[in-house]
């Protein structure tokens, strides 16, 4: 599976897989408008901090990462299960000794994810991680050879 380079032309596609995820999630508040979510994309791909991976010549996942700062990872619903987060992810850890994320706490299913991909819980809040003010834990995952 091969990564790029997020691009401007990308938008609609990086779009509509993440509000499928906000629609699909009953416990996550709409803090967003949707022209706020556009802006934020548009901004991130800009400054080069978005990796996209594709299946069939469409993108089936992104990922945002800002150094040793994961803000995003989300892939396709239809295509989730299929390895396209753990490449993604594989690339951010080879290209980074460390790497911290936030998750809400109430998505069970991303922390286990993250778990399975070598990251620890390091700290929790009260949702100082998220835009949503819900509570959340810190994650992180260190190399090999990468002290605490």
């Amino acid at each position: 599976m091969k990564t790029a380079r997020g691009r401007l032309w990308h938008l609609p596609r990086l779009a509509m897989i993440l509000w499928a995820f906000t629609r699909a999630t009953p416990w996550l508040p709409r803090v967003r408008s949707h022209w706020d979510d556009l802006r934020a994309l548009a901004r991130v791909i800009r400054w080069g901090w978005v990796r996209v991976i594709r299946e069939q010549g469409r993108v089936a996942g992104f990922l945002v990462r800002d150094g040793d700062i994961l803000h995003a990872l989300y892939v396709h619903p239809v295509l989730r299960g299929q390895g396209f987060g753990r490449a993604l992810l594989a690339e951010a850890k080879a290209e980074a000794g460390v790497l911290r994320l936030w998750v809400v706490e109430a998505n069970a299913a991303a922390r286990a994810f993250y778990a399975r991909q070598g990251f620890v819980e390091a700290a929790r809040s009260a949702g100082l991680g998220n835009d949503e003010g819900l509570p959340d834990i810190l994650m992180v995952w260190r190399g090999e050879g990468v002290s605490a």
